[in-house]
């Protein structure tokens, strides 16, 4: 070709936008398409230490003490590049922890610290979380040291608490175990503004009451981790804070409490940084020049850094010794008056009137200059509300039960999304198990299996009566914080046992007839309630013409009531259940969206969710019985027929009533089925039709079997964190 073809000379050699930045995905071009990306996110293939790397074992391998010298030493070890304020990072490092940790939510479990997710955007970007790319920095030299066998999300949180101890906290423990991820986390959703730090409007029914905020959210403002330090929608008003910083941590799994304790104790060591026009700051990581190499804000004021740094954009200490764990925070806040002024930055904060200089901190750089101190609205929200009053009153008092009550909310606040102690490693693990690590005792296993299932083959029981319960029983599980599952029985136990989705009327009768046969056996209930399951799933299996054993490990345990924070379960309640077709209600998100959700939360791939749905919809265990996607003349047998009846060409599939479609023989124009959008889906997405025409296929019937068996295994012992 000629080189001088003006139709080709000086073209880019890659399709421009095409793969990697702005070129238009499949939901770009077709908003309301599936995504199913929640599902697909963290592949092996992102993960850079192979499939077989187990971070469990390679934790057997650290020096725990050496780290830990290390990371104290760090804290006083300032560098030049970025200088500690008073020659201490330990402010900075507790930002990082707490703001890592601190993006966790309970609603669905999502957020927290448990990830290294910090490290991605959007949270590495967060404009919350300015200048933490210098902390992750600062500590790459003991990343790069110890390497694998101490994880970002381990290093990240235990900095922040070696920060606290460094500065004089005698701390309630720490628990390694937090396994990185290698992609950002795309199935958190943070809120639905197109704009960072937009007014809380948007994300409330009515912003005058913090109890309409949208859920799963519980941060104030997209880009925040909790409220917004100069008042709702930046209007100082401390009444009105205290509000949100009670909703909001709360949605935290926070009580009053802890939530004082957490505020005081964060805010009485470190700083904030406002010392200049915070609109000069340039791009945040994720958008700055590759000359930056993953550090953003960069800052033209002065030296950009000490005295000069610009991050929240309120600028000051809270106490007169920033750099100790003391009841500073307390003497001020109680001590003064306090009135409303401008920081350097523009932003609104509280000063005290007429302090004395000795209850000034020292200038972060200059010993020989003192500085006014300074407080946030949610600050001056703990001494205005009259319950956080009185509890930081109290704290005021007893300096010891204020330190050990902040270090129990510090080690909630930080491993609240790792799940139960099974999870936990390392030598300063709490003895003390908390109700709000879900515990369970350990189970039975010395017990003859062969006669549970000589008894349950007596009971009386239907087939989908056993399976339905066991599912009932584990689907509540949730990779994002480890919560839920058939371990420990709770589905007999409040709140569960209530729940619509669970069939309270059936369940009733199904645990009275299961808990006999435990009581005879010397099982747990929790391990007679899958071993039921799994026989029925063997029954089925067998009606279709497979014999097969589905797999079970014994070792459950039945929790009891006074092991259950039943309140913090009533978030894990289903709302819809696609696996069982049905919907609490109708809801402005798909059933199909929904469905995609619980799926990710099980941990379960687009496959395996298509092969549970085909294989529970004919063996008939749709909620109440309902015949919707039931695609089979052989109910009760694990066929593979839902999906070679979806894919028949000989029937047609039209709309009927109360958002219900028919299936009709296309000759005769006879309906044979009725479905739900749930059933449909897999056959119209193209990806799931994909994976529905795999196991329609004539040789793929045994596939199909041992498919759903993998699949049925993995959720009933998605919770068994022993048998790792």
């Amino acid at each position: 070709m000629d080189a001088n073809d003006t139709n080709t000379a000086g073209k880019c050699p890659v399709m421009h936008g095409g793969n990697t930045t702005s070129g238009k995905s499949v939901t770009g071009w077709w908003p309301n398409a599936l995504n199913f990306d929640i599902l697909h996110q963290h592949d092996t293939k992102t993960n850079p230490l192979g499939a077989e790397f187990d971070y469990h074992e390679e934790l057997k391998k650290l020096d725990v003490e050496a780290l830990k010298k290390d990371v104290h030493a760090l804290m006083t070890d300032s560098q030049e590049w970025w200088p500690a304020d008073w020659g201490h990072y330990g402010g900075l490092m507790i930002r990082m922890a707490w703001h890592s940790a601190g993006s966790y939510r309970l609603a669905d479990g999502r957020g927290g610290g448990g990830t290294g997710n910090q490290r991605f955007a959007p949270l590495n970007s967060w404009p919350d979380n300015v200048s933490l790319d210098k902390a992750r920095r600062l500590l790459w030299p003991i990343k790069k040291k110890y390497g694998n066998s101490i994880s970002w999300a381990d290093l990240i949180i235990l900095a922040g608490t070696i920060a606290y101890e460094s500065m004089g906290l005698k701390t309630y423990g720490f628990a390694f175990g937090r396994e990185d991820i290698w992609h950002p986390e795309t199935d958190t959703y943070w809120g639905s503004e197109q704009e960072w730090l937009a007014d809380s409007d948007g994300r409330y029914g009515d912003v005058e009451d913090p109890s309409s905020m949208e859920n799963p959210l519980a941060a104030v403002q997209m880009g925040l981790i909790y409220v917004n330090p100069e008042g709702v929608n930046g209007k100082p008003d401390p009444l009105k804070t205290a509000l949100h910083v009670r909703e909001t941590f709360a949605r935290m799994a926070m009580n009053d409490e802890e939530t004082a304790a957490l505020t005081a104790g964060g805010h009485t060591v470190g700083k904030t940084h406002g010392n200049g026009d915070a609109s000069l700051l340039g791009p945040a990581p994720e958008e700055a020049g590759v000359e930056g190499q993953g550090l953003g804000w960069s800052n033209p004021t002065g030296t950009g850094k000490g005295r000069d740094t610009i991050t929240s954009g309120i600028e000051g200490a809270w106490t007169t010794h920033p750099t100790k764990w003391d009841n500073g925070y307390f003497d001020l806040l109680f001590g003064y008056d306090w009135w409303i002024q401008k920081s350097p930055a523009g932003a609104w904060q509280w000063e005290p009137v007429g302090i004395k200089e000795e209850d000034m901190p020292v200038d972060v750089e200059d010993p020989s200059i003192r500085c006014k101190p300074i407080m946030t609205d949610a600050d001056m929200a703990m001494r205005f509300d009259p319950i956080y009053r009185e509890i930081c009153q109290r704290f005021a008092k007893d300096p010891a039960y204020f330190s050990e009550t902040f270090a129990r909310a510090w080690f909630k606040l930080t491993h609240r999304d790792m799940g139960p102690r099974a999870r936990y490693y390392g030598p300063d693990v709490p003895q003390e198990e908390l109700i709000w690590q879900d515990p369970i005792p350990a189970g039975n296993t010395d017990y003859d299996t062969q006669v549970i299932t000589e008894r349950l083959a007596q009971s009386g029981l239907s087939l989908n009566e056993m399976i339905a319960t066991a599912w009932d029983s584990a689907r509540t599980y949730r990779g994002s914080d480890m919560r839920g599952g058939a371990n420990g029985a709770r589905i007999r136990l409040a709140p569960q046992k209530d729940w619509e989705g669970n069939e309270p009327a059936r369940l009733t009768k199904v645990l009275g007839v299961l808990e006999g046969i435990a009581n005879d056996s010397g099982a747990s209930l929790a391990d007679v309630i899958v071993l039921a399951g799994n026989y029925g799933i063997e029954q089925a299996a067998r009606k279709a013409g497979f014999e097969v054993s589905v797999p079970f490990n014994p070792g459950r345990g039945d929790a009891t009531a006074e092991m259950t924070d039943a309140e913090s379960f009533d978030v894990l309640e289903p709302l819809a259940d696609g696996y069982r077709n049905w919907l609490k209600k109708d809801y402005a998100v798909s059933p199909e969206e929904m469905m995609l959700d619980r799926t990710q939360l099980m941990g379960l791939s687009a496959v395996e969710m298509t092969v549970l749905v085909g294989g529970m919809r004919v063996m008939g265990t749709n909620y109440g019985g309902s015949a919707h996607g039931v695609f089979t003349d052989r109910v009760g047998a694990l066929t593979p027929d839902f999906f070679v009846n979806l894919t028949d060409m000989g029937n047609s599939w039209h709309p009927a009533d109360d958002g219900l479609f028919e299936i009709r023989d296309r000759k005769s124009g006879k309906v044979k089925w009725t479905a739900t959008r749930l059933d449909l889906v897999f056959g119209s997405n193209a990806i799931l039709r994909a994976y529905a025409e795999v196991y329609a296929q004539d040789d793929n019937a045994e596939k199909f079997v041992n498919d759903f068996v993998a699949a049925w295994v993995k959720v009933m012992n998605a919770d068994r964190f022993d048998l790792v």
